[in-house]
């Protein structure tokens, strides 16, 4: 069985991981996968060097399509005209898609065009917010797919509201965990930990990074309000 696994920006990488580590376990019993990784460069991002593959045990990608910038419409043409060579040039029983990237979709339409059977990892999860361009990849991903990996019981649900049948459904949890716990052992405390006086789970890290949510100075003001309301006091990170 021939597998293409698709990743288009630097946290696919760390959900593909699990997945990679599954197939070479499977394969050292019993060879039945060939798999290709392939990046399609929709994100630039200079931290992704040999030690960033090293470091998750997983092999530097077969081919970067380096697709780069631009536009939705522009990202989704140049994904779509890349991987069509690229799938054509080396076809695939299964193409292997994860989260909510434009990748995600538009590999998931040239592998339908080119008969490929179609893998969503992260599959069902919806905001029911078609303003953001991820509900849209997620929906499109998830009507051409063949094969759903939810993260939770209701994503399954929302997929089976949508016509998906429940063999194809597979509840298997967050790959990122699985990641994580691969890695924990390799943690360290940053310097910060110290100089602020932290204590082991007595404090909240905080990360926002959607547009919708920082982009306007009122709602991010509502939003950290809102968060410092409920942290009962404790020191809130927020890097």
């Amino acid at each position: 069985m021939k597998l293409t696994i698709i990743a288009g920006a630097r946290p696919n990488f760390m959900k593909i991981a699990p997945v990679i580590h599954a197939i070479e376990k499977f394969n050292a019993k019993r060879k039945q996968m060939e798999y290709r990784l392939v990046h399609t460069g929709q994100h630039y991002d200079r931290n992704m060097s040999d030690m960033f593959f090293e470091e998750l045990n997983i092999p530097e990608p077969d081919v970067n399509l380096g697709v780069g910038g631009g536009t939705q419409a522009e990202q989704t043409a140049g994904i779509m005209i890349g991987f069509e060579k690229e799938l054509m040039a080396h076809p695939a029983d299964l193409v292997i898609v994860v989260g909510d990237v434009t990748s995600t979709m538009a590999c998931s339409i040239v592998a339908k065009k080119l008969h490929a059977k179609v893998a969503h990892i992260e599959a069902g999860i919806r905001s029911w917010d078609l303003t953001m361009p991820e509900e849209i990849n997620r929906m499109v991903t998830d009507c051409l797919a063949d094969y759903y990996f939810t993260t939770t019981e209701l994503a399954g649900q929302n997929l089976r509201n949508a016509g998906a049948k429940d063999e194809q459904i597979f509840f298997v949890g967050n790959v990122m965990i699985d990641t994580l716990l691969a890695n924990i052992n390799r943690l360290v405390k940053p310097d910060i930990y110290n100089s602020l006086s932290l204590k082991e789970k007595e404090y909240i890290m905080l990360t926002l990074h959607r547009p919708a949510n920082v982009d306007e100075a009122d709602k991010l003001k509502a939003l950290m309000n809102e968060i410092v309301a409920h942290v009962h006091g404790l020191p809130v990170i927020f890097p």
